[in-house]
């Protein structure tokens, strides 16, 4: 068992799809028969697409955990690795994702056709956006739910695209960032301030050149902001320096809601809600485990908890923003993101 386990090392370190593939087949009955997993039934089968984000990590430890009970038996139990091939800093983390993973019992395949013949729902995890449309095609070809992680997409463009696929296919999704589903933030949501008369958000805002500035990692806190305020924003402008950036947004009603996007300094996550009632400050992050029961519950039930129409306009806000940057802050209509992608 020691050569196999150094072999397994050897080939994770190559990075190769050929070792992938060696591997599934060499150390899958090795690690089944030495684990305490107990595999999901049919009906409860979850695959993933791309092992480039620690977002499956800790998918995986948290469901196929024995005593996992909270996922009403749902396990992950099969991957297909490959997601960025030009992201660095996301391509270099799939053999080791993929080895993490391995440890608790999950099938590594060499196709996404091959992943949809053994699963019933389906994790799209590759980090890379610009990758999720073409992914997602075979999945709704498939007929089987699926969520999308963030960002759905890599343009506004696309993420329509993926929407009217899933309505053509009948096939239904949802894409969220866990920070949406944060207790603090969820309170907000449920009216604890009152109507919410505005809010600011913030969130780190790393860089990605393949995708536009927002859509990489300020997607959280904009999600943030958009789970407090709802939808209906008409316009943004945006305002840069150093070390922060700040989106402003006008909502049809008057309300104003901001999203402050931290490039240097202290990172962290929070906003504040200013409400009819009271004024409230996000509280701490909650973790996974808010996000993945909800997936869970989508998973049995069909119905997405967030909305195809927020979505899109998240994903229209963000690219105002850099249409706004573009225009050195001018003010863009949101409006006229949905009509260029018309």
């Amino acid at each position: 068992m020691k050569k196999l386990f150094k072999s397994r090392r050897a080939f994770l370190q190559q990075g190769s799809l050929t070792s992938l593939s060696l591997l599934s087949t060499t150390s899958w009955a090795t690690i089944s028969t030495h684990s305490n997993l107990k595999m999901a039934e049919i009906g409860k089968r979850i695959g993933i697409i791309g092992l480039d984000t620690s977002h499956v990590t800790a998918f995986t430890k948290a469901l196929n955990a024995p005593n996992a009970t909270q996922y009403a038996g749902f396990k992950i139990v099969a991957a297909y690795p490959h997601g960025s091939k030009d992201i660095v800093s996301s391509a270099e983390r799939i053999p080791g994702y993929t080895a993490e993973v391995q440890k608790y019992g999950v099938e590594i395949v060499h196709s996404i056709q091959d992943l949809l013949t053994k699963v019933d729902v389906v994790m799209l995890e590759t980090n890379d956006g610009r990758l999720h449309l073409e992914q997602a095609m075979e999945v709704f070809k498939a007929g089987k739910r699926m969520f999308i992680d963030k960002p759905i997409a890599a343009s506004l463009k696309d993420t329509q695209a993926i929407f009217a696929a899933s309505e053509k296919y009948q096939v239904p999704i949802f894409s969220a960032s866990s920070l949406r589903y944060s207790p603090s933030v969820q309170e907000i949501r449920a009216g604890k301030v009152g109507k919410v008369n505005g809010a600011d958000a913030f969130s780190p805002m790393k860089l990605e050149k393949t995708h536009p500035d927002l859509f990489w990692y300020g997607i959280h806190g904009v999600e943030t902001l958009f789970t407090m305020m709802g939808t209906g924003c008409q316009q943004v402008n945006r305002y840069i320096n150093e070390d922060q950036e700040v989106v402003v947004g006008v909502w049809q009603d008057g309300r104003i809601g901001t999203f402050r996007g931290i490039k240097n300094g202290k990172q962290e996550y929070g906003g504040t809600a200013f409400g009819t009632n009271s004024v409230a400050h996000l509280g701490p992050y909650g973790g996974y485990d808010p996000l993945l029961l909800k997936i869970i519950e989508f998973f049995q039930t069909g119905i997405p908890p967030v909305s195809k129409e927020e979505t899109l306009e998240i994903f229209a806000f963000m690219e105002a923003a850099d249409e706004s940057k573009r225009k050195k802050g001018a003010s863009v209509k949101l409006a006229d993101m949905y009509s260029k992608i018309k």
